[in-house]
């Protein structure tokens, strides 16, 4: 059993001083101790907070960040240079991107990634010898550097609403559903269950890409194998996709999906930016999580998510970074703020009860985002897996405050990375704020990159 020792920490109920945090070798709290500390108990060098999940990446598509800002466009001119970007990804580079994104996001507090992987097959279409090689090497990279993972295998089996069929560019990422299905339980077996840092989901790709027929038995089969199975979705990021939605469907399709599918706290809806009021307060009340990338939505210019209404009307929020424009949780949730105060022209839009903005941010982050990988994580409380952030008290930022202060300057003052230390399932990944396989992760990742931009 080791023991930590903290000054401060945040925890389920809020802020308590003098907390030790026992951690089992299997990596899970195993007790929460406030008072004073045990001899054995190491002493750590700042304030303590639950790691934060990401719930929503493209690992490979960190690659191309800053390749796309060349001139004018929107989400779909955008789409279509991804398209391009991807035709020459193979294994070993979308191994070594993602060990070098998880590694990026490690040391900036997120301790769990959502994957929402859909780079199934080869350049050509066809799938490898192994149908499962690209989620072994997105998981090879989590791995390489200690990263938590919710890995979702996309079911993308169609280009548009109406079961058009995919175009060129998105042949590597077709599959029906019982390949997606086949898939998931070549992995269930590959990697069982013995391991903490691992869970399974499904992920059909959007309404625009699988048909109602297609969700049912994706959704249904899953189920099969696990009654808890975390299910994600794009939706409604587009006006366009809505408009197309309403033509096919006779539906938006946030409305379409809560009508016609068994959404539930298993899900996450991801964007969910254009919706209707009746739409906000149904989505709020399905207890499903609407997955928020606020960096990504304003990249891609995709509109701004009515947090106001949904929040007041008790809707569930997790952050996740998408296509890795950023992978700071802190800009994620200080933007999710900042966007509704440009809007509304008034601060403080999203407060919970007796807690600051900050804390009520990092809060609802944390929360949603255990909920939507279906893992438990993001709390430090006994049986949670023992993933924990040491922040650096003595960064300018966060110096002399404490309690929810201390939350509200590590959302929203200044820019540098003020997480010092990070745990992951009971083992230290980051130290001062280094990795140990910085070094050759990043050797890695730039062979990659020259084999790409050759």
């Amino acid at each position: 059993m080791q023991r930590y020792y903290a000054e401060q920490a945040l925890l389920p109920d809020g802020w308590a001083e003098a907390v030790t945090i026992e951690v089992a070798p299997t990596g899970t709290i195993a007790a929460i101790v406030i008072g004073s500390p045990s001899s054995s108990a190491q002493r750590l060098a700042g304030p303590v907070i639950p790691g934060i999940p990401n719930l929503h990446s493209h690992a490979f598509q960190r690659a191309m960040a800053g390749l796309a800002e060349g001139g004018a466009g929107d989400f779909w001119e955008w789409r279509d240079l991804m398209y391009r970007f991807l035709a020459r990804i193979g294994p070993e580079e979308v191994e070594a991107i993602a060990a070098q994104l998880y590694l990026e996001m490690l040391k900036a507090g997120y301790t769990a990634v959502g994957e929402f992987h859909y780079l199934h097959h080869a350049p050509d279409g066809q799938p490898y010898d192994d149908l499962t090689e690209m989620a072994h090497r997105v998981i090879a990279g989590a791995r390489r550097v200690g990263m938590g993972m919710t890995l979702l295998p996309v079911l993308y089996a169609h280009g548009d609403f109406g079961g058009t069929p995919p175009g060129e560019g998105q042949k590597r990422f077709v599959n029906d559903p019982s390949q997606l299905l086949r898939m998931l339980d070549l992995l269930i077996r590959d990697y069982g269950d013995d391991h903490p840092q691992l869970r399974f989901g499904v992920a059909p790709h959007s309404l625009r890409a699988v048909t109602a027929e297609e969700l049912a038995v994706l959704v249904a089969g899953a189920q099969v194998v696990d009654p808890m199975v975390p299910v994600h979705i794009h939706v409604a990021e587009q006006t366009r996709e809505v408009e197309a939605c309403l033509a096919s469907r006779g539906a938006r399709p946030v409305e379409w999906l809560l009508a016609e599918a068994p959404v539930d706290g298993r899900w996450c809806l991801v964007h969910a930016t254009h919706m209707t009021p009746v739409e906000t307060q149904a989505l709020a009340g399905s207890d499903a999580v609407a997955g928020l990338c606020p960096t990504t939505e304003a990249n891609l210019g995709d509109g701004l998510f009515p947090l106001g209404r949904y929040f007041t009307g008790g809707g569930k929020i997790g952050i996740g970074s998408d296509s890795h424009i950023s992978v700071s949780p802190v800009e994620e949730m200080r933007w999710l703020e900042y966007g509704q105060r440009l809007v509304r022209r008034a601060r403080g839009m999203f407060r919970m009860p007796d807690r600051s903005v900050g804390r009520s941010l990092l809060d609802a982050a944390l929360a949603g985002g255990a909920q939507a990988l279906g893992r438990p994580i993001g709390r430090l409380e006994m049986g949670c897996r023992a993933d924990l952030l040491v922040l650096d008290a003595e960064s300018p930022p966060l110096f002399g405050k404490s309690s929810d202060h201390l939350a509200d300057a590590f959302v929203f003052a200044g820019n540098a990375n003020p997480v010092r230390d990070v745990m992951v399932g009971g083992a230290w990944v980051v130290q001062e704020g280094r990795h140990g396989a910085e070094e050759a992760v990043y050797a890695a990742y730039r062979r990659a990159l020259e084999r790409l931009t050759a």
